[in-house]
């Protein structure tokens, strides 16, 4: 018996999955997907490999790796990511674990087709990703604006150390800095282009009606009290100190984002719309900020 072709394998592993009901979200959105992503990992295809590559036969040791990483998937409803150890993040591959957020996020596509008109890209010079988790964000924005200094914070100690692992993996030591710090509390005499975020913003009731992938991420990473904004209003007042005067902040809430619009109903808000899918995304710039900072101070 001849060894099966891929596209067999493929069309397989995506059927089981998605009668076993597996959810996808952690980098990809679709069974299809997500069994390429698995084929490329146990063969050591390119991520994007053509449809050539279908057709290749799949030796039995393989196919074996493969059956057991499906198997996996389908029954601990763990996160391939967290299974195999990596990601994709703006086309750049990132180490992750459990100590992080699977890296997903629209910003991904602001980053890499820049973010004119708000902030021209001769006028990025200094950036701060916030959260930075697997340090996703700020190698991202360090890789594609090659004269960009970026600071990347995060309060967890283990999602620091994963972040530098990244930054040394890319060879980007020189021009991103990890800062542990509670939002941006640590870096209140800094001054920055660009403030970029992609914080907890799930509120609490939310949690429950989760599928079981979102489980195995650290909840810290993900919910945000009541409405989802307990961070996100905290770091609006922050950037109002913290932006250069032709500086952006852009924040990721999600689901968030009706109760963001209600809270900052007197500010014109700037809502970003994706080519590739995604939503949620706010920008403020700084005279903005000052206002809504001024609105809170007692």
């Amino acid at each position: 018996m001849s060894d099966p072709q891929l596209a067999v394998l493929v069309q397989d592993a995506a059927d089981r999955m998605e009668a076993a009901g597996v959810f996808f979200g952690h980098g990809t959105d679709n069974a299809l997907d997500e069994a390429c992503w698995m084929a490329s990992h146990v063969l050591a295809l390119p991520p994007d490999f053509g449809p050539e590559a279908f057709s290749l036969p799949v030796a039995e040791a393989d196919r074996v790796r493969f059956d057991a990483l499906l198997q996996q998937r389908i029954q601990t409803r763990q996160p391939l990511a967290y299974l195999i150890g990596e990601s994709w993040f703006a086309g750049l591959k990132f180490r992750v674990n459990r100590s992080v957020l699977v890296p997903r996020s629209p910003l991904a596509e602001l980053i890499v087709e820049g973010f004119e008109p708000w902030l021209p890209a001769s006028r990025l010079r200094r950036a701060v990703d916030v959260g930075t988790g697997s340090g996703c964000i700020a190698v991202a924005l360090a890789h594609y604006y090659p004269a960009l200094e970026v600071d990347a914070v995060d309060l967890s100690a283990p999602a620091l150390a994963l972040a530098n692992e990244n930054v040394r993996a890319h060879g980007l030591a020189d021009r991103v800095r990890l800062v542990q710090s509670d939002l941006l509390e640590a870096l209140s005499d800094q001054s920055y282009d660009l403030i970029l975020a992609n914080p907890p913003y799930v509120p609490e009731a939310s949690m429950k009606t989760l599928p079981p992938e979102f489980g195995w991420e650290p909840r810290c990473g993900l919910v945000a009290g009541e409405d989802g904004l307990d961070l996100v209003w905290r770091l609006v007042v922050q950037s109002a100190q913290c932006l250069a005067p032709h500086g952006i902040l852009i924040c990721e809430v999600g689901e968030a984002a009706a109760a963001l619009d209600a809270w900052l109903a007197d500010e014109a808000v700037t809502w970003l719309e994706f080519a590739h899918g995604g939503d949620g995304v706010f920008l403020l710039d700084r005279d903005a900020c000052r206002r809504v900072a001024a609105a809170r101070t007692p």
